[in-house]
């Protein structure tokens, strides 16, 4: 039975794989060095935290994570959640965990204005996943400054 869990401390070895599997897929477009990826999991595990970790849970077996944060945005007028990472793994993919996911945190956090995501627009089958749960393209350009 599908169900999601807090990310606990104890789960490293389970839920970094996947992180780095995630972040050497076509689902990322720019190399993160694998001590920042280590570095998110120990904040996505703290408790006082503003990300926060999950696991997605098929009976007692761990199938994927996700990490959220929460924000304000000045534009929406209100508190915005970032899903920050969602991956699952290949044996579970096209059973609606993905779904599930997304619908299980927007009924969490009801105070949410907005939700946002990220997205290649060659990962076709997350872009579908998210058209299809009423996600949009915003058409802004991301400018950063690393320190």
């Amino acid at each position: 039975m599908f169900h999601i869990e807090k990310m606990q401390k104890s789960m490293r070895s389970e839920v970094l794989p996947m992180v780095l599997e995630f972040y050497h897929s076509d689902a990322v477009c720019h190399p993160v060095e694998d001590a920042v990826l280590e570095r998110t999991f120990e904040d996505a595990v703290s408790e006082d935290s503003i990300l926060e970790g999950h696991v997605l849970m098929e009976d007692d077996t761990i199938v994927g994570f996700g990490y959220t944060t929460i924000f304000y945005a000045c534009e929406v007028g209100g508190r915005c959640m970032m899903f920050e990472e969602l991956y699952l793994k290949e044996e579970v993919r096209g059973k609606g965990y993905g779904n599930r996911f997304f619908q299980e945190m927007m009924e969490r956090h009801p105070e949410v204005m907005r939700f946002r995501l990220e997205v290649t627009r060659s990962n076709e089958a997350a872009v579908r996943l998210y058209e299809r749960l009423g996600f949009t393209f915003l058409e802004y350009d991301q400018m950063v400054l690393e320190r």
